[in-house]
């Protein structure tokens, strides 16, 4: 994927217009590797088990800690407005390179719990004041290229980070990603100081208390803002619950090794960036309300017949593919359709529903290797399927009756 080109406007000149876009192209790769720090204990949770010594539960507890953090997102926002996008972003990597080099040099649970939570941190400082910052400089026309350029960074986590992750562990042992990662960040840091530049800090000290709560008395007088606030929830507990474990359900079945779980990951990345393509060709023909319903109970259907196709890898990762390209379909079908539910308050709505999809990622990380440990893939299946079930009524209970403004 090139990166896009940005037309100089009338009051910048040619070298400002490239150093904004070689700017996008650094922050897409700074926040490629805050995205496989995020993602890359998924599929290796066994891996770091064993190196831990620690139970597989243990470490999907680490995901939890690690999730938990999209919800103060909620505060970053307007942090990054007050002190300026550049120092946000500068941040955000600084934490990630701290929280790296501490988990390769320092190899305990409690360590690794902490470095990853400092990930987490960076990469919920950087990615809000990244957004701020694209829309202050790129124009209206060039913003939804620019945007979908940087989107590449997460689907790109499983593509390629996850894959050469999985080569690391294998010739190098599970800590070589922490200072691979860590080196990656530094590197990170000094292109950002360089070619972004710095933004004047904004007079306006944010929202005050009662404005807040104004805007959620007005959210929560919304029935469809409430119902998309629960899907939100529950198909993201539905999906960490299977996300935090099918690295193990991958390696137990299949005998896989770690290069090979790492190249089968990336299966789900080429899934996420098909979901996405959907999207774009068909959402908006089909409709958004409508797609949105059809793409979450067929992510359902996925779910209830992922553990049938377990009998061959082949078919395993079909069943994967399917199940994340529904997924993904669904996820961003709906932030395009939620902007639209309370115009007056979309970026509450907004902020509020991606908080609601951690939590929901927190309480999937927490259950999903107790589910697996219990009743095997038919359990952890069962029980995703039966949660979006959850999300799709309500998803039906809020939307019933609502028409775009």
């Amino acid at each position: 994927m090139s990166p896009p080109s940005l037309k100089p406007s009338p009051k910048k000149n040619e070298a400002s217009v490239s150093r904004l876009t070689l700017g996008i192209v650094v922050t897409t790769l700074c926040r490629l590797v805050l995205n496989t720090a995020r993602r890359f204990v998924y599929p290796f949770a066994p891996a770091l088990s064993r190196g831990l010594g620690v139970p597989l539960t243990a470490i999907t507890s680490l995901i939890a800690v690690n999730q938990a953090t999209a919800v103060l997102g909620l505060f970053f926002g307007p942090l990054a407005d007050r002190l300026g996008y550049r120092l946000m972003m500068l941040t955000g990597m600084t934490l990630l390179v701290a929280g790296m080099f501490a988990g390769g040099l320092f190899p305990f649970y409690a360590v690794i719990l902490i470095a990853l939570f400092m990930a987490g941190l960076g990469k919920s400082m950087f990615d809000p004041a990244l957004q701020a910052y694209v829309s202050e400089r790129v124009p209206f026309h060039r913003r939804g290229l620019v945007i979908g350029f940087l989107e590449f960074s997460w689907a790109g986590s499983t593509l390629l980070g996850v894959p050469l992750i999985a080569v690391l562990i294998d010739r190098l042992g599970w800590r070589a990603p922490f200072f691979v990662m860590g080196g990656l960040g530094i590197l990170g840091i000094l292109a950002l100081s360089v070619l972004i530049e710095k933004t004047g800090k904004k007079k306006a000290a944010g929202p005050s208390l009662p404005v807040f709560r104004g805007a959620w008395r007005q959210l929560l007088r919304e029935r469809a803002a409430v119902g998309a606030l629960f899907y939100s929830f529950w198909i993201s507990v539905a999906n960490d619950n299977l996300f935090v474990v099918y690295g193990a359900w991958l390696e137990k079945q299949f005998g896989l090794s770690i290069v090979a779980l790492g190249l089968g990951t990336a299966v789900i990345g080429i899934a996420e960036l098909a979901g996405e393509s959907f999207t774009a060709a068909l959402a908006d023909r089909l409709g958004l309300k409508r797609s949105l319903i059809g793409g979450l109970v067929a992510c359902l259907i996925c779910y209830g017949i992922l553990p049938f196709l377990g009998q061959t890898l082949g078919m395993a990762l079909t069943g994967l593919f399917f199940l994340f390209l529904t997924f993904e379909f669904t996820i961003v079908t709906g932030l395009s359709l939620f902007t639209e539910l309370v115009p007056a308050s979309r970026a509450t709505m907004m902020a509020s529903y991606l908080a609601s999809g951690g939590l929901g990622r927190v309480v999937g990380a927490l259950i999903g290797g107790h589910i697996l440990l219990a009743g095997g893939i038919y359990a952890t299946a069962l029980v995703s399927a039966a949660i979006s079930g959850l999300a799709l009524v309500s998803l039906v209970w809020g939307l019933r009756g609502w028409q775009k403004p």
